[in-house]
């Protein structure tokens, strides 16, 4: 089966909707079988993203991509340095 990716917008409209099935008095298993994803996913998702607003979910996800970018630039970086550093030695 091909796995969905739900968008961060789609992840806390649907664990609004599971606190309302969980106020109505829905059994867990029941709230997240509504939603069509797994428990494990559900508790994931919650873990993540739980009690954030939907504003702050997108500047999460901007800071994430930020964060990746700055990481790969830090790598790529170290890597220049590191050749230099050895060419500049006479080991090669």
């Amino acid at each position: 089966m091909a796995r969905k990716h739900h968008k961060p917008e789609e992840i806390v409209a649907k664990l609004r909707q599971v606190e309302v099935l969980l106020a109505q008095g829905k059994s867990a298993a029941e709230a997240v079988r509504t939603i069509g994803v797994t428990e494990q996913t559900y508790y994931r998702w919650r873990s993540e993203y739980g009690g954030l607003k939907l504003d702050q979910v997108k500047w999460l996800k901007q800071l994430e991509q930020g964060n990746g970018r700055l990481r790969k630039a830090v790598a790529d970086l170290t890597l220049e340095k590191l050749v230099l550093k050895e060419a500049a030695s006479g080991n090669w």
